[in-house]
């Protein structure tokens, strides 16, 4: 991490050069004012010069990607990880050969991964970002699985004329029920129970 101290007649002039210094822009920086300085009688006599610490900010992207990597290795897994970058929202793609592992039981444990990097990225609170986490495509093919259930689902609520409870799952995969099946006049549905327990329910 680098980290400059500058000085000036003003703070910004200090600020201004100590940016010059590290190459970069103040949105990349944090500033630590250690003197305000003063002017002095006439901006002549007496005047002080302002001190400040300028330090170039940590990128918060680059560094969940890190961790992430970390957390790869932990588990015995090698993958190859791709991000892109839209905005504030960070999409991380693995491959590799033994990619089922990270995936795990209906994608749980690319879930929960995905959570960690929700927190790992968003811990300082200065910039917030949403994250996703897909791993060989997998998102898609989920999206695929869960379209076909409500689908089925549905049908079997009308057949049966009763109301059908799914298994729990994330808010962003119920979400995907719901919008399958939001123009299917027949039915309604609502997510219903705790966190994570929570579930959808299909009515006629």
């Amino acid at each position: 991490m680098r980290e400059i101290t500058a000085s000036g007649q003003t703070v910004e002039e200090a600020v201004q050069s100590a940016l010059e210094q590290l190459n970069t822009t103040k949105d990349q920086v944090d500033i630590d004012i250690i003197d305000e300085g003063k002017k002095g009688l006439l901006g002549l006599f007496g005047s002080k010069r302002a001190f400040v610490k300028v330090t170039l900010a940590k990128n918060k992207v680059e560094e969940t990607q890190v961790y992430l990597s970390q957390v790869i290795a932990n588990m015995n897994v090698e993958a190859e990880i791709k991000m892109d970058v839209v905005g504030n929202h960070v999409n991380f793609e693995l491959s590799g050969d033994n990619i089922a592992v990270l995936i795990g039981k209906r994608g749980q444990t690319l879930n929960a991964l995905q959570y960690l990097l929700h927190l790992a990225i968003n811990k300082d609170g200065k910039q917030f970002y949403t994250v996703s986490l897909d791993a060989e495509g997998y998102r898609q093919r989920r999206k695929d699985t869960l379209e076909s259930l409500a689908g089925k689902m549905a049908d079997k609520a009308v057949r049966l004329n009763k109301k059908v409870a799914l298994e729990p799952m994330p808010s962003f995969e119920r979400k995907i029920i719901h919008s399958a099946l939001q123009s299917n006049k027949n039915i309604n549905t609502y997510s219903d129970g705790v966190e994570p327990h929570r579930h959808i329910v299909i009515k006629p």
